[in-house]
């Protein structure tokens, strides 16, 4: 059967005592409409409990909770067991350690999600053939996340998303990073090797579909668009204060986003990321779109990404062609007007400009 998880917001009356009595009762009448209770979260601080349900559908889980205890979820989605595992330890209830028949459990989901992405955008895509990351490199990554406690959720040669229990084992562990990759990587190799780090918390179960989508959304972003080495967001860092007793942050190696720019950088992306392809993007339509004069954008824009918004919206365009040439969806001047150049000159330019190479020696090389 499907696997779901589904997101329920408590009232502040409502223990975790409350949480394991209706979990009990759902246990109870599953059989009735063909469910198996797997687990669940209750985090009495944020208000929030998740249940792991086998179902035939999402109705089903709607019509048990509904005959058990009326508790109707706020949002179900389709899990796969293994990210549940990696996101959150475990798929199961953890064994009852009390003297009480019933099982209290008094653990939250709520997680720090760090993304680690080394290189750029252009080496990243070659990843496949270039193979980047030296052993070495792999090593300390995974040292300093078994330090810290960090579970590895997704790897590949160019990056790691990481859960951790705790803000502040996932800013220390993006220190240490930061710090060794001097001496991981080689000298001559420097100028090839940038490493970025996005650090953003959230819970698995949103609006969107899938597993902590929202929170990985934004470090992608975090990682991708904004110019620092550690970018974290505002709760990160005001999490991190509360657990370490107003301990400081040093802003010249981790910058924190405010909510303002958080905000800015998901409409701005959600935007973007439908248009990218259009021939005619103009600033000032974009501008608008966003409720913001073109001065606004120009400036928001340059704080978070040193880009024009005209350069910002051509290096998303080039990026996307690298992705597109290893899909082999195309030759240089179809996967031009593809993300939007008006001509495979100025895109030739452009691409060699940004790195490097020409496009038509990029492919050669590198592609077939």
């Amino acid at each position: 059967m499907p696997l779901f998880m589904d997101r329920h917001d408590i009232p502040k009356e409502i223990s975790a005592e409350h949480v394991a009595e209706m979990h009990k009762v759902d246990m109870e009448v599953e059989h009735l409409f063909g469910c198996k209770g797997r687990t669940y979260w209750c985090d009495d601080k944020r208000h929030t409990a998740f249940c792991l349900i086998e179902a035939p559908n999402k109705e089903a889980i709607q019509k048990m909770h509904d005959h058990a205890h009326g508790e109707f979820p706020h949002s179900i989605i389709e899990v796969d067991e293994n990210l549940v595992a990696s996101f959150l330890g475990r798929i199961k209830d953890p064994k009852n350690t009390s003297k009480s028949e019933l099982n209290i459990i008094d653990d939250s989901a709520f997680r720090a999600i760090m993304l680690i992405e080394t290189n750029n955008f252009f080496n990243r895509a070659e990843a496949n053939q270039l193979s980047i990351f030296t052993q070495k490199f792999h090593r300390s990554v995974l040292k300093t996340l078994k330090k810290f406690e960090g579970t590895v959720v997704k790897q590949d040669d160019c990056s790691y998303l990481v859960s951790f229990e705790t803000v502040s084992n996932a800013v220390f562990t993006a220190l240490k990073l930061r710090s060794n990759i001097n001496f991981v990587t080689p000298k001559f190799d420097k100028k090839n090797r940038v490493l970025n780090i996005g650090i953003g918390t959230g819970t698995p179960v949103t609006s969107k579909k899938g597993l902590f989508e929202e929170t990985i959304s934004l470090v992608t972003r975090m990682c991708e668009i904004v110019k620092s080495e550690i970018v974290i967001s505002n709760d990160v860092h005001h999490s991190f204060i509360i657990e370490n007793r107003n301990l400081k942050l040093d802003d010249r190696l981790i910058r924190t986003l405010t909510p303002k720019e958080e905000k800015f950088i998901t409409k701005l992306m959600n935007h973007v990321e439908g248009i990218w392809s259009s021939p005619n993007i103009k600033v000032e339509t974009l501008s608008q779109e966003l409720g913001l004069s073109k001065s606004q954008l120009y400036r928001k824009l340059k704080r978070l990404t040193d880009k024009s918004p005209n350069n910002f919206i051509k290096d998303i365009k080039l990026n996307k062609s690298l992705n597109l040439f290893h899909d082999r969806l195309g030759n240089v001047s179809e996967i031009a007007f593809e993300v939007g150049f008006n001509s495979p000159a100025y895109f030739t330019k452009c691409f060699y400009e940004k790195f490097g190479i020409l496009p038509s020696k990029y492919t050669q090389q590198h592609i077939y």
